[in-house]
């Protein structure tokens, strides 16, 4: 039986935003709904502007069915330009993919998204001409390569409006202040400095415009390469260590630039390695990381297995899952960074060494691995305003090449690399296995992922900030314009609504408690003894009486910390790591102490929200964490009534959180990939294992056997 919608009567009109231009439509387009194996679906209008291709029908008229969580840029049945990865035709039931000019039109469009949406549009009963206008126009417009100025980025800044207040309590780190100010929070202002050497980039354009060196660094010495062989600071740790990255020199030159070279590195060295009292660990990440084209190359297999056509298809892969995940070697290079990230924070937290991550440009893996240590080791991090300002320091003004690394202009296949993605997806594990240690959730890591492609904001669309200051100018051949201003991705109020920025915020955070001057001065006792490790391997006698453990430990810990350390560093036991990890984990979470991830086997999980949130065969409908959240949250909300009823004058006092997320009262009725699938149509296989229901011939059997069921995104 084939359900279709009658083609739609009145003319539906796509919402077009500040600078969006209608380039081609086609009317009589049928979309499919691929969730089953029937070709139900709907017709309306298929239109594509200078921002997105979108697809209306009578539904995009009515307001009646707005889903909870609704992005106000961008539709349900939009897909921004930079969003399509890959677009097939289909010609006699053969898929061929669409570059460029085509000399033969399909009967059927697929469009493949970068957030793993997949479109599927009949164009049979559509107009020949209009056909054509739209597939060469789809094509053209997503597909081929095009000028920074084109991007529509820059269409909405000259025509919107721009009243929204960016900041947000974001630090941007596009001034000296913000630098100095992030010096003073870490205390890392007694050996580093802020500089304002490349003011007017004479130093480099790859370099922002402040960073933070070593005091006894001279501005003689960044100029001379161009910023290259200069660690530059990214954090500073409660003890006086710091994170430092440095783009290194290129390997392939002539002895004497070599020397030249080697003897100028040993002279900034010294200035950051002063033995025994301050130490220093280099790691060159090309040689201890996946390179970039090895990422590319797993992240492309890994999104196949999510870009689902249809049931079938689900189903047949769902026999050899594991092997087709596993082949894909994408979690095992989650697992190699998050490894990579607890080795840092050992040396920082452990060993009190200062490490130096060298990258050739220092703009990528440095960017991931910085990102990550502070995450896990400063609790500021954690919080929203925090994570943010992070992102800011080490990505936008860090100089990350989003423009190449997400391929937005299509000029070149081979900068791509998901850089971002691994990082957001290296976090994730971190808040699924310790959720009230962030402000933060997964939905909000999530929408930042879809963030990626909206080019509204400039956040993720240009490679430095010397890029983005010379396109800010404003200027044209004919008129001189006012500088662009451009928006922050920061502004959440842009995307959604109050109801819907809820959703974004963890009701679960655990926030830090304010101690009184007695109390923070035990707590911070306290909090060394659960991190520090005991300078030895030896492990103390369980017969040994609690007080003489203490003075051993304050003997070892004031005596013989700094020489100690010296002496121990050159011969580090191989298993240093894993007592370290073993350690930390066999105590109790502090979370707003240092977090580190779990790592071993199973415990590097699939982010079930972003892959498979548009596969209704993988959602449990009642069931998942939301479930589980929506409990939480009648007990908060049981409690706070209580509070109201005990005490009416402190009634303004008590948090609001217990509404933060909003209309979980039907669990039963939600899918575990809320808020993103909502209340979904039922698969027509249901969600077991294929051994399971290959073998079952009644659908009534399927509602006695609850305890079948399984919960992908917790196997994964």
């Amino acid at each position: 039986e084939i359900h279709i919608k009658e083609p739609i009567e009145k003319e539906v009109n796509p919402h077009l935003l500040p600078g969006e231009l209608l380039l081609c439509e086609a009317s009589t387009v049928y979309k499919y709904i691929q969730e089953d194996g029937s070709n139900r679906g709907t017709y309306g209008k298929l239109v594509c502007t200078n921002f997105k291709i979108a697809f209306l029908d009578d539904d995009s008229a009515s307001d009646d069915n707005e889903p909870q969580f609704k992005n106000k840029i961008v539709g349900e049945n939009d897909i921004t330009l930079q969003c399509v990865d890959q677009i097939y035709g289909v010609y006699d039931e053969k898929k061929k993919l669409l570059t460029g000019q085509l000399r033969k039109y399909p009967e059927k469009l697929i469009i493949y998204c970068k957030d793993l949406r997949v479109f599927h549009f009949c164009l049979r009963y559509t107009k020949e001409e209009e056909v054509k206008r739209i597939v060469s126009g789809i094509v053209h417009h997503s597909q081929t390569p095009k000028l920074l100025k084109r991007l529509f980025l820059f269409s909405y800044a000259s025509a919107a409006p721009n009243n929204t207040d960016g900041r947000n309590q974001t630090v941007m780190f596009d001034t000296l202040e913000d630098w100095r100010d992030e010096l003073e929070r870490t205390k890392g202002n007694v050996k580093y400095k802020a500089v304002t050497t490349n003011e007017g980039y004479r130093v480099s354009e790859k370099l922002p415009l402040y960073f933070v060196v070593p005091i006894c660094v001279s501005e003689e010495n960044i100029l001379k390469y161009e910023g290259r062989g200069i660690p530059i600071w990214c954090w500073s740790c409660h003890n006086g260590a710091a994170l430092l990255k440095m783009s290194a020199f290129p390997k392939e030159q002539d002895d004497i630039t070599s020397q030249t070279q080697k003897a100028f590195l040993d002279g900034i060295y010294k200035t950051i390695s002063k033995p025994p009292y301050e130490l220093l660990k280099m790691d060159d990440l090309s040689s201890s990381l996946p390179s970039l084209q090895d990422i590319q190359i797993a992240y492309t297999r890994f999104k196949q297995l999510f870009l689902i056509d249809n049931s079938t298809d689900f189903w047949a892969t769902d026999v050899k899952w594991f092997s087709l995940l596993e082949s894909t070697n994408w979690l095992e290079i989650i697992r190699r960074v998050l490894k990579k990230a607890i080795e840092v924070a050992e040396c920082l937290e452990r060993q009190h060494t200062n490490v130096l991550l060298i990258e050739e440009s220092a703009t990528d893996l440095c960017c991931v691995i910085s990102s990550l240590v502070q995450v896990m080791m400063d609790s500021y991090s954690r919080t929203k305003s925090g994570f943010q300002s992070l992102i800011q320091k080490e990505w936008v003004i860090g100089g990350h090449g989003f423009l190449d690394r997400c391929n937005h202009l299509h000029k070149s296949d081979k900068e791509e690399a998901p850089v971002f993605l691994l990082l957001l997806n290296c976090v994730w594990q971190l808040v699924q296995q310790y959720p009230p240690a962030f402000e933060f959730t997964e939905t909000y890591l999530t929408v930042l992922s879809d963030s990626l492609y909206v080019p509204i904001f400039s956040t993720f669309f240009f490679n430095s900030q010397h890029q983005k200051d010379t396109n800010t100018s404003g200027e044209s051949l004919k008129t001189q314009s006012a500088p662009f201003r451009f928006l922050t991705v920061w502004d959440w109020s842009v995307q959604f609504d109050p109801k819907a920025q809820a959703f974004l915020n963890n009701p679960l955070y655990a926030e830090k408690p304010k101690l009184d001057k007695n109390q923070r001065k035990t707590a911070r006792f306290k909090h060394q003894r659960q991190l520090s490790l005991p300078l030895t391997q030896t492990k103390s006698s369980t017969k040994r009486g609690f007080f003489r453990e203490e003075t051993d430990h304050l003997i070892k810990n004031i005596l013989g910390k700094r020489i100690g350390k010296f002496i121990n560093s050159s011969d580090e036991p191989p298993n240093s790591f894993r007592e370290f990890y073993d350690s930390w984990h066999s105590k109790p979470v502090d979370y707003h102490g240092l977090l580190l991830p779990r790592i071993d086997g199973p415990e590097i999980k699939v982010w079930a929200q972003r892959y498979l949130r548009w596969i209704p065969e993988a959602q449990l409908h009642g069931g998942g964490t939301i479930a589980t959240a929506a409990k939480i949250l009648d007990l908060m909300e049981e409690v706070q009534s209580l509070q109201v009823k005990m005490d009416e004058e402190h009634s303004q006092a008590v948090s609001g959180d217990v509404h933060s997320v909003p209309m979980l009262r039907n669990s039963a009725r939600l899918s575990s990939l809320f808020p993103f699938a909502l209340l979904q149509r039922q698969s027509i296989k249901p969600a077991l294992p294929t051994s399971t229901w290959k073998d079952l011939e009644d659908e009534d059997d399927l509602v006695k056997r609850d305890d079948e069921f399984v919960d992908l995104s917790g196997d994964m």
